[in-house]
């Protein structure tokens, strides 16, 4: 056949043939070209009519045909068995229950800042926001910031300090290094743990400790500071004391002390009384009240701790030593001997006591040899005595022994058998040994040498 557009599309096999006798009538009339343009214009509504009427009504198969027809026939609208397909990027509510307004007032979409007329105010930058720019925000000050030490590790953290500057005893560095800790309210116990671990030292600790807290006070710590410090180690009092039985002694010479130097405040004593109930505590603040009432001609509170180690007067130190040698050899006690040594504090120092035992020996008779031969065996075997200083000793006896035997006749005799026992018990070394001088002298013929000089 000789078929227009529509009719080709209605031409394939799988296809029902739609029309009835009276259009192949007027197809086989328009074959043959008698229709007029009028018949012809009716007859093509008519078949558009019949086709989207039999679109409507068929099954799922021919949905491709359908799509097609309508396609070509009916200026491009596209119709589905269920009615019109969705239009992409349709804003249109699709369930049908919407009120027909627009998103969000209007204010929504793409490049959209909100609704007409609407005006924004100035917002704060947000420091969290992730385009925050601080170069943009003017001056920046940049600020280190140290957490606070915890409770728990106060402790460990303070007593490196505290031990550090008993070696040192620079109280500026002290500072220094509290100044980079944030200890938070927990500064005042600095000063308890400090006192603590001065009455478990020496003497010369105890006075460094006295400084510390003087200096301290103003620069640090408050009065207020301190007074809550020494509050908490008479509250511990009962504690401190079965490590250091002296505790309330001392304790009540650190509060005169601190008074004294203006680290405590003075009505510190006036709000404990009658207010303490433990005996170890009122006994502190009563040795405390005793020192502060004393005239000043008779005690010097800046000496409570006397002066210890270095500081003493070099005179002060061989008087001393001196005192503790005669001890010993009236008691024999070398414990006691020792304990007196390690009191004074001057390991540096230990080469008197060296000199002043053999310049002893030297002065004296009987076994006074063998007993400082025992004494200084003792020390260098407890390291009490050095190498050093075990050899300056002797050495100083060694230069001096030409003024001595001005005194001592015999000194080079004795010198020489005391520096072979001690040689003996291991005190000195060899080399010290055959270092000690020995004097030379001329034996002419009357001694019986056969007429021969002999030096």
């Amino acid at each position: 056949y000789l078929m227009t557009d529509w009719t080709r599309v209605l031409s394939f096999d799988d296809v029902d043939h739609p029309y009835g006798d009276e259009d192949e009538a007027a197809l086989e009339a328009e074959v043959n070209g008698n229709w007029t343009p009028q018949e012809k214009a009716l007859h093509e509504a008519r078949l558009k009519a019949k086709a989207k009427r039999r679109v409507r009504k068929s099954s799922s198969r021919s949905e491709s045909l359908s799509e097609s027809l309508s396609g070509e026939l009916a200026d491009g609208d596209s119709y589905s068995s269920k009615g019109k397909v969705p239009v992409p990027n349709d804003r249109k509510s699709r369930t049908g229950k919407g009120r027909g307004l627009p998103k969000k007032g209007g204010a929504g979409g793409k490049g959209v800042w909100g609704a007409a007329g609407m005006v924004y105010e100035v917002e704060e930058p947000d420091v969290k926001d992730p385009n925050y720019d601080e170069v943009a925000q003017g001056d920046t000050v940049y600020a280190t910031v140290v957490p606070e030490v915890d409770e728990r590790e106060l402790e460990k953290t303070v007593n490196p300090i505290v031990r550090e500057y008993f070696e040192h005893g620079d109280t500026k560095e002290v500072q220094m290094l509290l100044k980079e800790l944030n200890l938070g309210h927990h500064k005042y116990e600095f000063s308890s743990l400090a006192v603590s671990l001065s009455l478990e030292g020496k003497a010369s600790h105890r006075e460094l400790t006295s400084r510390l807290l003087r200096d301290l006070v103003g620069k640090v710590l408050s009065e207020s500071d301190m007074a809550r410090a020494f509050d908490k180690i008479l509250k511990e009092l009962p504690d401190l004391m079965l490590d250091t039985p002296e505790a309330p002694q001392m304790l009540g010479q650190f509060i005169a002390r601190a008074i004294a130097d203006h680290a405590l405040p003075m009505a510190f004593l006036d709000r404990y009384k009658g207010k303490v109930d433990c005996d170890h505590a009122r006994a502190a603040l009563d040795r405390a009240a005793v020192l502060l009432s004393m005239k000043r001609e008779m005690v010097r509170l800046d000496n409570v701790w006397g002066v210890g180690g270095g500081l003493r007067p070099v005179k002060h130190l061989v008087k001393e030593m001196n005192f503790l040698l005669k001890e010993y050899l009236v008691s024999g006690e070398v414990k006691e001997a020792e304990r007196c040594l390690r009191d004074l504090e001057v390991p540096h120092f230990h080469h008197e006591l060296v000199y002043e035992a053999v310049v002893m020996v030297l002065e004296s008779k009987g076994d006074t040899a063998v007993k400082m031969c025992k004494l200084l065996q003792a020390f260098w075997k407890i390291g009490l005595i050095t190498v050093d200083q075990m050899n300056r000793g002797f050495q100083r006896v060694y230069d001096e022994l030409p003024e001595i035997n001005l005194d001592v006749p015999h000194a080079h005799s004795i010198m020489e058998s005391f520096t072979d026992l001690c040689y003996q018990e291991s005190v000195i070394t060899k080399q010290l040994r055959d270092s000690c001088p020995s004097r030379g002298r001329k034996r002419f013929v009357s001694e019986g040498d056969g007429g021969l000089i002999k030096n």
